[in-house]
């Protein structure tokens, strides 16, 4: 329930979303829908017990630390989302289900259940549109200095969903803007050629459930593209380490070549 003042998020909750690197030089940002397992104190625990929220329905493990560790080494900035995936979910269309799960990957959340009309604002209020404002004010700086931004947003998948074990270790996500998939996919494979790179695999990026890049990147004419990465290659410090070397080494002349950052209409 909503804390006495009306509001979702009280004083000692934290932001909707964090900037990272804000003074960044480099002409990309990264952005993490799903960064943060935090839930508003207002809601409790949502009804699930620990072991439950630092599942990967609660947020996307190691995306939060292969994302900082990208914004340092190509001194970029980002924005990160403050809160779980399960309080509502940045990367989806406002009107789809799976934005406020009253089941996810099934467990039950009883906290999202019987949510009234004027909650369900609330959340969109204090931390979807916060987050998407957030990323909106980034790209807006970048175009008031003259350029176009590249929109990177990075993600992490479950090793086996619904009884199948995924082979992929990258996924690299992608609609109609092929500026940066293409060539990010052709220099993975050659500088990896024993891993199993995922072309729209495990999900496509030609559907609207991912809102962010769709609605910042592909509607914009901004070159971009959405990265999944293996959660257990990536549940510790060592492991995200070696994967975002592996994905900064694919993207390191991609994001060098200064014909990147313009803005397509076609």
């Amino acid at each position: 329930m909503p804390n006495q003042a009306g509001t979702l998020l009280g004083h000692d909750d934290p932001a909707p979303f964090e900037v990272l690197n804000e003074n960044g030089k480099g002409h990309s940002l990264f952005v993490c829908d799903h960064a943060s397992r935090e839930i508003p104190k207002s809601l409790g625990t949502l009804g699930l017990p620990e072991e439950e929220r630092k599942r990967h329905i609660g947020w996307d493990i190691g995306a939060r630390k292969v994302t900082e560790i990208l914004v340092e080494r190509f001194d970029c900035r980002a924005v990160l989302g403050g809160f779980s995936r399960l309080v509502i979910d940045c990367n989806r269309q406002l009107w789809d289900p799976t934005g406020m799960p009253e089941i996810a990957d099934q467990t039950v959340v009883p906290g999202n259940k019987n949510v009234s009309p004027s909650e369900h604002m609330q959340r969109i209020r204090e931390i979807f549109l916060p987050y998407h404002w957030a990323i909106e004010e980034q790209i807006a700086n970048f175009h008031a200095h003259k350029i176009a931004p590249a929109l990177i947003a990075i993600h992490s998948f479950t090793p086996v969903f619904q009884g199948f074990e995924r082979p992929w270790e990258i996924g690299v996500l992608w609609d109609q803007d092929d500026r940066i998939p293409v060539p990010l996919l052709e220099t993975l494979r050659a500088q990896n050629p024993d891993l199993t790179i995922g072309d729209n695999e495990p999900y496509s990026g030609r559907h609207l459930a991912d809102y962010t890049i769709d609605h910042h990147g592909e509607a914009a004419g901004l070159p971009c593209v959405s990265i999944e990465i293996r959660q257990d290659l990536i549940d510790t410090d060592a492991g995200c380490e070696k994967w975002a070397k592996i994905l900064g080494d694919a993207f390191a002349d991609i994001l060098a070549d200064p014909n990147l950052y313009k803005i397509r209409r076609d």
